[in-house]
């Protein structure tokens, strides 16, 4: 079996972050979103793993991720060149890679924190065409919903149903037999929806009106979908609280406290503030006279001063400087600096990019 990971897409909800980033390189609990996925089908003993590009975005990521020797896999770059061709167009020009192999596809943007080895384990054992993954979801009414009979078997697969009989959706993580490809073939092709994509409902519904055999099982863990600013920071508060150890690689003196689990990097200098976890804390970070935390990230080389920042994310060398206000419920990019204006209380300097989000 292989591994498909797309880290194309627009990442339009994530502007403006994403007019000068890949949105799968973005930090989420201090580690770049894509790492997840990565990680996570590793884990299953995959060993090849195809990573989709948009136009223009190979260098970016092939610098960072590499050939896939760190994580023991073989990663191959796969251009996508219509980042807008959905899904299942991921599929196709992913043919030749695959060749004639069954595949798993883990979306770039999706954090499975059980991962998802219990549904690889049962798609090499049970040797279905394909296998859905099922979470438990409050509002499944604006994702992909499975449809059971009496005897549980998976029978219909709609995006974005008006009513759902219950309350379970399918994430971002898809199982297929070789056989899915001529679902793009023939009299009976699948054919594109009212947007304009091919979905991942209708490849399965495919299979399905084909009476191949669809298995649906449920995923371990929770399903994390960073797709939004808010369901970003709420996925790093998620991950912070999950995962954040007390670990310290730098030294600093008594003037520091530090209250619940706090994770330092290397070559830190804090000094007279107070840290408050879960907060992670990366490498070449200087902080002073401040609190900062909980449910916080703060990436590499950034510097924080006289100022409070919770419940945020700071991408790489950002600069908080003396800000009386709290920043609080925040991602600020990277290189970005923030300062107290010394001009006056009556007014505010700002230089706004587009689509960006200030609350003053």
């Amino acid at each position: 079996m292989k591994a498909i990971i797309p880290t194309g897409g627009m990442g339009t909800r994530m502007r403006p972050l994403t007019f000068t980033a890949n949105k799968h390189l973005i930090p989420v609990a201090n580690k770049p979103l894509i790492l997840y996925p990565v990680e996570t089908v590793a884990d299953t003993g995959i060993k090849e793993i195809a990573l989709t590009y948009n136009p223009g975005q190979l260098d970016i990521i092939q610098n960072f991720l590499g050939d896939g020797s760190q994580w023991g896999v073989n990663f191959t770059y796969i251009l996508q060149e219509n980042p807008r061709g959905g899904l299942s167009n991921i599929f196709q020009v992913c043919e030749k890679f695959v060749d004639g192999d069954s595949f798993v596809m883990h979306l770039g943007d999706n954090i499975f924190t059980g991962g998802i080895k219990n549904l690889a384990d049962h798609f090499r054992k049970k040797k279905p065409k394909g296998l859905v993954g099922l979470v438990h979801h409050p509002e499944n009414v604006r994702l992909g919903v499975p449809y059971f009979d009496e005897n549980g078997k998976l029978v219909k697969y709609v995006e974005k149903p008006e009513n759902p009989p219950h309350d379970f959706a399918v994430p971002g993580v898809y199982f297929f037999d070789n056989i899915i490809y001529k679902c793009f073939r023939g009299k009976d092709k699948i054919v594109p929806s009212a947007r304009g994509e091919y979905e991942i409902s209708s490849a399965y519904q495919w299979l399905i009106d084909h009476k191949y055999d669809v298995d649906t099982l449920e995923i371990e863990g929770a399903w994390l979908d960073p797709g939004k600013v808010q369901d970003w920071l709420e996925a790093n508060f998620y991950l912070l609280d999950l995962n954040t150890k007390t670990k310290i690689n730098s030294e600093f003196d008594k003037t520091v406290k530090i209250t619940g689990r706090v994770t330092i990097g290397k070559n830190c200098v804090i000094t007279n503030s107070h840290l408050k976890g879960p907060l992670n804390i990366g490498d070449n970070v200087n902080i002073t006279n401040s609190t900062v935390g909980p449910f916080t990230s703060i990436y590499n080389n950034c510097v924080i001063i006289d100022s409070t920042v919770t419940e945020s994310v700071l991408m790489e060398s950002v600069i908080i400087d003396k800000v009386r206000k709290n920043i609080e419920n925040s991602i600020i990019g990277p290189n970005s600096n923030i300062s107290q204006s010394n001009h006056s209380e009556h007014y505010s300097e700002l230089l706004v990019g587009e689509l960006s989000k200030i609350s003053l």
